[in-house]
């Protein structure tokens, strides 16, 4: 079966698509909600008159278990819906990257999936890279200590 892409009109991942770009939507304006100033001080100022009313309530509770309960709701509901932002930010990232490694001449192709090697893997691929950068330092260092000698220098 071929796929194409965008899906069509009719197209059964048509409705998929739409509800997970409505929620795409949802979450980021509600992550970038929570993560202003305003939000923060509003959070803030619902805090302090909480704990203003408490003598008003005998700080009772029923009281604790209100601002308990606010806060258990607020920070779950946050965890998914910045999950899920962070989650499609990393993708874009993702395929950011593997387009520049992909047009970059010379560029190792073979790194545009790391992100689905297992640990071990991009330990050993990691292993490499530091060994190249630490053989690119020597050079310098060699580099570094010609040119001084040459111009008279003493280290």
């Amino acid at each position: 079966m071929t796929t194409t892409w965008p899906p069509r009109q009719g197209d059964a991942r048509m409705s998929t698509l739409a509800s997970r770009t409505r929620f795409a939507r949802f979450a980021t304006a509600a992550a970038r909600a929570a993560g202003r100033p305003l939000t923060f001080v509003i959070a803030v100022v619902s805090i302090v008159i909480w704990a203003f009313s408490g003598p008003l309530f005998g700080f009772s509770d029923t009281w604790q278990l209100v601002v308990n309960t606010a806060t258990t709701i607020i920070t779950f509901l946050m965890v998914f819906l910045i999950q899920n932002t962070q989650n499609r930010d990393a993708e874009a990232m993702h395929i950011k990257l593997d387009e520049l490694i992909r047009a970059v001449r010379g560029a190792q192709n073979t790194l545009l999936d790391l992100e689905e090697l297992d640990d071990i893997e991009l330990d050993r691929i990691r292993a490499s890279y530091e060994e190249l950068a630490r053989q690119a330092r020597t050079r310098i260092d060699r580099r570094a200590t010609a040119a001084r000698t040459k111009s008279g220098g003493t280290t």
